[in-house]
């Protein structure tokens, strides 16, 4: 038992550092572009893992199947148009996580073609690992498009409500809570009030289908 879920942490392994990876550096890289140097004097405009990967939400993501990553800093007083270049930088995570999971789907279905016929435990390896790959990332642009703080979806939402200083506080100060009591009532219940897999799985069958994986 104990052999088949590390056998199994392994094959999630790639998805997810490569996920998180370009994720955080999409943000970094375009929080530089909009002006802001603050994500390149620390370090984060890179593809360098260790640069990104928060060891704490990186077990729990293995683990609990919901982590994090170190968070992209920068200044909002710096970006050129900070209404805009904020919004940016928010989208630029999940988005990567989407054109990453498609690159891959397109990757995976030409492997399949080419390989078809080939049997063996290392072709069924690097076909598991493609496909949590690609779920993975389709996971991660749902997750992080949720307008909840501290989740990437909550910039586009709280950039909405600064017209309203007490709404915006609210929003900002309560909003986690109210995120990771959904995620407590769905992992330790039967109700599931985050139903993200159904629309993973949608986005990740669909694209596969659609560059003629059968």
């Amino acid at each position: 038992m104990e052999h088949f879920a590390l056998a199994r942490i392994l094959k999630f392994l790639p998805g997810i550092i490569l996920g998180l990876t370009v994720h955080e550096f999409s943000h970094a890289f375009i929080a530089h572009k909009c002006g802001d140097s603050t994500s390149r004097d620390q370090g984060r405009v890179t593809l360098n893992p260790f640069k990104h990967i928060d060891l704490m939400g990186f077990m729990m993501l293995l683990v609990a199947g919901f982590g994090w990553a170190k968070p992209v800093q920068f200044n909002e007083h710096n970006l050129r148009n900070p209404k805009t270049d904020v919004m940016k930088i928010a989208v630029a995570g999940p988005f990567s996580n989407a054109v990453l999971a498609m690159v891959l789907s397109v990757l995976f279905s030409l492997y399949s073609h080419f390989f078809t016929g080939y049997y063996g435990s290392g072709m069924q390896l690097v076909k598991e690992v493609f496909l949590y790959a690609i779920y993975i990332n389709w996971g991660l642009f749902i997750f992080n498009l949720i307008p909840l703080p501290p989740l990437d979806g909550s910039h586009l939402l709280l950039h909405q409500f600064k017209r309203f200083p007490l709404l915006y506080e609210g929003f900002y100060k309560y909003g986690s809570w109210i995120f990771f009591g959904l995620i407590i009532i769905t992992v330790f219940t039967k109700y599931n009030l985050l139903p993200i897999w159904p629309a993973v799985q949608f986005l990740g069958e669909g694209f596969l289908s659609l560059v003629g994986y059968k």
